[in-house]
């Protein structure tokens, strides 16, 4: 008689453990909450109809280099803009993520040779960076050091180490110049760390990386498609996905695997887990929030940097200390004056979104986790400080600020998007500090979230990994 399991949440990590355990031979069921599957890559018309936008993720930088998704022919078609990234300035122009780094250095002046030096080498070892970036984890003995020793004869080794630092000391070592600071903190500011904080650098480099490695793709039609493409190979398994159905506590199941955040874990035990490790659950650390809009527009953006164009990702927020303002002050619960804005204009590339004529934009800011304060006209001010008569064009608009986040996912704790906050302290040991960090003290129970190493993201590689770990001890 054929193993079952239990897989709570659809989400990109809940539906990659689901088909990794029916690939093994499970029987295998998967039950959400909401009316649709996909938990942070689903697509509504949240402003008017016709505009479709993304609820949650948008831009898939590790999408197309999760080693879990190479596995499965999702039927997406990615679609990539010709620069990766813009990030425009206050002169008027603008420095883009091209595919190259020749092509990307070349527009840096004085610190051409100083972004080669950095990015040049961690693009060629993209190879042997990519598993210990991403796993599957946990590495056995062998696979660790089989991995420390690649790493170590690689080029690239002491930029993987300084991956493990801050943003800032990286920047004041690297970088003279205001145009690439800023590029660079940009990236960085994806950590939702401040850019003292560690590893805020890592996220800098692993991005940039990414964008000459894979790009920053998107799926034509929107984000939903990641979703269905693998409830279709989940179906094709012989899997199956609830939806509409909540759970209130932990189903019987040979294997339950739950994409959830660590309080609702510990909800869903009912009292079931051992003390000590409850509390630590209840202790994870979530950090800032993220505050969101979308606009339906009569026009594609007025950037005065005609480079902006090319992008489908524009961060806006002006210069390195700027941006490095901004992060500070919401991981210390202080909305930002002038917020750090990651922005996405998907319909210059994919005009399936919107009606002939019609565009959307996508935007977010870092706020403090749980913040009820407003920002939207603070996003729109900085937007409009680089796109001179943007908000002319705004048909309307959709507002989802943390608690709006968390209501379409509760794993998005006070619209917290990382699924915790990803110093040093929670990178590697996430929920808490074991040697199989999937593996909870009950018996056959699995937590598979982004709380889980590698983290955030859109890759599916915390449910592949918990997935395995579970396999292994079912034997």
């Amino acid at each position: 008689m054929a193993k079952n399991a239990v897989v709570i949440g659809s989400g990109p990590n809940g539906l990659a453990a689901a088909i990794t355990l029916a690939r093994a031979g499970l029987e295998v069921e998967v039950l959400e909450a909401a009316g649709t599957p996909g938990g942070g890559v689903r697509t509504a018309e949240l402003t008017a109809p016709g505009f479709r936008h993304d609820v949650c993720s948008a831009i898939h930088p590790l999408a197309l280099g999760s080693p879990f998704f190479r596995t499965v022919d999702l039927g997406v078609e990615w679609v990539q803009s010709p620069a990766a990234v813009a990030h425009p300035l206050d002169d008027g122009s603008a420095v883009t993520l091209e595919a190259t780094v020749a092509d990307t250095a070349a527009a840096l002046g004085a610190d051409e040779r100083a972004y080669r030096r950095l990015f040049g080498p961690l693009v060629r070892a993209w190879p042997e960076i990519e598993p210990v970036l991403l796993g599957p984890y946990p590495f056995s003995p062998r696979t660790a050091l089989a991995l420390a020793g690649r790493l170590g004869l690689i080029p690239a080794a002491r930029t993987a180490l300084a991956a493990l630092g801050d943003a800032r000391s990286l920047l004041d070592a690297t970088f003279a110049t205001p145009r690439a600071r800023a590029f660079f903190a940009g990236h960085t500011g994806h950590s939702l760390l401040p850019q003292e904080r560690r590893p805020s650098a890592g996220f800098g480099l692993a991005l940039v990386a990414l964008g000459h490695v894979f790009g920053w793709p998107f799926p034509r039609g929107g984000a939903q498609a990641i979703a269905d493409g693998l409830v279709v190979e989940l179906q094709r398994l012989g899997g199956a996905v609830r939806t509409g159905t909540l759970v209130d506590e932990l189903p019987r199941a040979d294997l339950v695997l739950a994409d959830v955040a660590p309080r609702e874990l510990a909800r869903l035990a009912r009292g079931r887990l051992p003390a000590r490790y409850e509390r630590a659950l209840w202790r994870f650390r979530h950090g800032p929030g993220a505050f969101k809009v979308d606009w339906a527009l009569s026009g594609p953006i007025p950037w005065r940097a005609a480079e902006c164009a090319r992008a489908a990702t524009v961060h806006v927020g002006g210069t390195a200390e700027e941006i490095a303002d901004a992060e500070r002050a919401a991981w210390n619960g202080r909305p930002p004056e002038r917020p750090f804005v990651l922005l996405a204009q998907q319909t210059l590339f994919d005009p399936s979104r919107a009606p002939a004529g019609g565009h959307t934009a996508w935007a977010y800011c870092h706020v403090p986790n749980g913040s009820t304060a407003d920002l939207t006209d603070a996003i729109e001010t900085q937007i409009e400080r680089f796109a001179p008569g943007f908000r002319e064009l705004i048909l309307a608009r959709s507002v989802l600020p943390p608690a709006g986040l968390e209501r379409h996912n509760r794993n998005l704790v006070g619209g917290d998007i990382n699924g915790g906050a990803m110093d040093l302290g929670q990178l590697l040991f996430r929920p808490v500090a074991r040697a199989v960090p999937y593996r909870t003290p009950l018996r056959g129970v699995y937590l598979c979230s982004a709380s889980t190493p590698p983290g955030g993201g859109v890759h599916g590689m915390c449910g592949h990994s918990a997935a395995l770990a579970a396999l292994r001890d079912l034997g």
